[in-house]
């Protein structure tokens, strides 16, 4: 019997690990289908980005589907930033290691709009391929 309690907290670790992996393969299937309609996509646990054209749309990731979609023309956009950390750094000469990775937008008539990532070369090939002419 103390062998059995011993293994309980165990088996818990694999339930919960087996729960976890199911749910973030239902989120990158959920994904996949709604990046179909976009020309560029990518994901990541904190977003989903797709352009399609002049449009960039970005919302967080669900096991149902991308939710909190907000759409904007990059005509719109008067500035492009990479951030590493809140710190503007050049795509083409990106750090190592960072925290905090965003691209962030600026516009003539609203706020700016930020679209968090998880990885620094990811980040900085974005920014380098919607680079304003």
């Amino acid at each position: 019997m103390e062998r059995g309690l011993l293994w309980l907290p165990l088996l818990a670790v694999f339930i919960w690990l087996a729960w976890a992996g199911s749910n973030e393969y239902q989120k990158v299937e959920a994904y996949r289908l709604w990046a179909k309609q976009f020309e560029q996509a990518k994901y990541d646990i904190y977003s989903v980005l797709g352009k399609n054209g002049d449009l960039l749309t970005w919302g967080k990731p669900t096991s149902k589907g991308p939710v909190n979609l907000q759409s904007f023309s990059l005509e719109d956009v008067t500035q492009i930033r990479f951030l590493v950390d809140g710190i503007a750094v050049d795509p083409n000469t990106p750090p190592s290691q960072g925290k905090k990775i965003e691209l962030e937008f600026s516009f003539n008539n609203f706020p700016y709009q930020r679209v968090p990532f998880t990885e620094i070369p990811l980040a900085a090939e974005w920014a380098k391929s919607l680079k304003l002419n």
